[in-house]
């Protein structure tokens, strides 16, 4: 079955020519004229792949700033693409950037993929790159630390993005716990995707077999099977999805909310990569979620 176009869109291959970043630097004067924006590129691990860009407003825009402070809510996102290169965070560019103009902070993540120039991406290191950039959130510079509000953090991703989001959510005892966790066209059952074929060998691959070769990894890496999860879990899927159908997501919902869980499953009208639309009915939804969770009291 030949590998499905980007969970997303129109997502830009990572370019594999492009020299590795030498620390943490500002990048400023990214195209589109007057809507131009800066935002900081770091490293969370050695890997070229180990990087996400902090998309952080200008305190003028921060509108949802903690009273008597400079901090604000943190969307973590991140990308789809079946855990393949050439898929990368520049898929999720044109979210980071609506999240920034509405006042709060967006960690955009990149992270090992399979494939040629993936970086060595499958299982186990995946799933340390996620953890790894969340919680590098509270190891930033103490110049932007103070800029993030860390009891206010949101994980979104899309399609595979999604199951590494609810995979990190179900995370213990970690330096950055999510307030809320929220996947569209979450691929949330790792088992069923493989069965059916869903991202053509893309599971198998990532986990290094199929679910009755691999069941201690399916288990330990497929939301479904990590059931509750500590944290309000929030899922939004296009009626017409082909990629990912939506009878997954509704029955995540429903072994969530049977294993005592809080989860709601948001229906749109739209397609698996309608989803990424910043003005579409499937990112609205996000919206709404974020300003719910960003309102709330810290303390």
């Amino acid at each position: 079955m030949p590998l499905p176009p980007p969970d997303g869109a129109r997502g830009r291959p990572a370019a594999a020519s492009r020299p590795p970043a030498r620390g943490d630097r500002p990048i400023s004067g990214l195209r589109g004229g007057a809507r131009r924006q800066r935002l900081i590129r770091l490293r969370y691990g050695p890997s070229r792949s180990q990087r996400a860009d902090l998309w952080l407003p200008s305190p003028a825009s921060a509108a949802t700033a903690s009273a008597g402070s400079a901090a604000v809510p943190v969307v973590v996102l991140l990308h789809g693409g079946f855990w393949r290169w050439p898929y990368s965070k520049m898929i999720m560019t044109i979210l980071a950037r609506d999240v920034r103009a509405r006042g709060w902070a967006a960690w955009n993540v990149e992270y090992r993929r399979l494939g040629r120039f993936g970086g060595g991406g499958g299982h186990p290191a995946t799933f340390d790159d996620v953890a790894a950039a969340v919680d590098h959130l509270a190891a930033l510079p103490a110049s932007l630390r103070d800029r993030v509000d860390l009891t206010r953090v949101v994980l979104c991703g899309h399609s595979a993005g999604g199951t590494l989001a609810l995979w990190a959510a179900g995370r213990r005892d970690c330096p950055v716990v999510p307030r809320a966790v929220i996947g569209l066209a979450a691929v949330s059952d790792l088992a069923v995707a493989e069965r059916t074929g869903i991202g053509g060998s893309a599971v198998s691959d990532l986990l290094g077999g199929r679910a009755d070769e691999r069941p201690d990894r399916y288990a330990a890496c497929s939301p479904s099977s990590r059931v509750p999860s500590p944290v309000p879990v929030i899922l939004v899927h296009g009626r017409t999805d082909d990629t990912v159908p939506l009878a997954m997501s509704e029955e995540h919902v429903h072994r969530e909310r049977a294993a005592g869980g809080t989860a709601e499953l948001v229906v749109v009208e739209a397609t698996h990569s309608g989803l990424l639309r910043p003005r579409g009915p499937g990112w609205q939804s996000v919206i709404r979620a974020v300003t719910t969770i960003s309102e709330l009291s810290t303390t």
